[in-house]
């Protein structure tokens, strides 16, 4: 079972394809939340709620219950048109996909890497597909992604009649940098917050400790690189024992940073995937791959081909 399957599971990750095709059902993650400890991130107010249903920031401004801070999370609703939406789906169902774990499929555009070993190599990366450029080209009007430059572009579709899911975890912090963006379409889902107290040898997070964190608890730029650190100055200031529920409705922007990127795991779960849900997820290099970090010359090579577009209806092109 450790191997990969037909489907693209392995280990642990399972699909409702391997669950009931292939004997995976007893070695599915089981995971038990707490319903009662949930609480919703108004985008709104960028308060969480009291509850569960995504909906519940619809209330705003008429929110009930009770209410806490949960620096870190930008969303921008409506990011793209409904025109846009069409036109973008359109263009990435021409392309080919390629099989994922735990029922997702995916179209990868950036470097190889290998976060075990912490090795990077640029492989066939040559940039993104042209209909995709107007996503990164409006990145520069949102003030929490000043000078965001984009080194992994990642298509992941959900589909409820496989189980999509994703199970808890947290970006890697060897190579990604802090702000984690996604722009969510063809349906409204949710991304499921559970605070992170293991060994920060997990996801490398210790290399978060050797870098200057880009955005304070407020969303502003920092300029005074002699902070602490981005991964003690976004420890938690509470042990709450809640559950955030971020809220990510169709065609709008998500951007992760600060103590949910570092102190929290996230997931969508199954039971949230009510029809098929296309994300474009994006990644920035960490300081050490950028000007005048340690490893800044194979960052410079693939932060050049970054920089490239191509025409997706090339047959040459290859999907890394």
């Amino acid at each position: 079972m450790a191997k990969p399957r037909p489907c693209g599971c392995k280990g642990y990750r399972t699909c409702l394809v391997c669950e009931t095709q292939f004997g995976a059902e007893n070695i599915k993650l089981n995971l038990e939340l707490d319903k009662s400890k949930g609480y919703v991130f108004c985008p709104l107010c960028n308060k969480a709620w009291q509850g569960w249903d995504m909906d519940l920031y619809k209330q705003h401004p008429y929110h009930q219950g009770n209410a806490i801070d949960y620096p870190g999370i930008y969303i921008l609703l409506d990011f793209i048109t409904a025109n846009e939406e069409r036109d973008l789906m359109k263009n990435i169902d021409e392309m080919p996909w390629d099989i994922s774990q735990s029922g997702r499929r995916k179209q990868n555009f950036g470097p190889k890497t290998n976060f075990k070993k912490r090795k990077i190599m640029p492989g066939q990366f040559s940039g993104y597909p042209t209909f995709t450029k107007f996503l990164q080209d409006r990145f520069r009007q949102v003030t929490v992604l000043e000078n965001y430059e984009v080194i992994e572009q990642c298509s992941l579709e959900y589909d409820p009649s496989k189980g999509a899911s994703i199970d808890p975890h947290i970006d890697d912090c060897w190579i990604w940098g802090e702000r984690i963006v996604t722009v969510n379409c063809l349906s409204d889902t949710v991304l499921t917050m559970t605070r992170f107290k293991g060994d920060n040898k997990k996801y490398n997070l210790s290399c978060a400790t050797e870098y200057s964190p880009i955005l304070d608890c407020k969303g502003q730029i920092i300029s005074d690189s002699n902070m602490l650190n981005a991964f003690e100055i976004s420890k938690p200031t509470t042990e709450d024992d809640v559950i955030i529920r971020i809220p990510m409705p169709r065609r709008s922007l998500l951007v992760i940073y600060g103590e949910p990127r570092y102190h929290w795991e996230h997931c969508v779960l199954r039971e949230d995937i009510s029809s098929r849900r296309v994300c474009i997820a994006y990644r920035e290099f960490t300081p050490p791959y950028l000007s005048k970090g340690k490893e800044e010359s194979i960052g410079e090579e693939i932060r050049n081909r970054a920089k490239l577009f191509f025409n997706h209806m090339d047959k040459n092109i290859t999907v890394t």
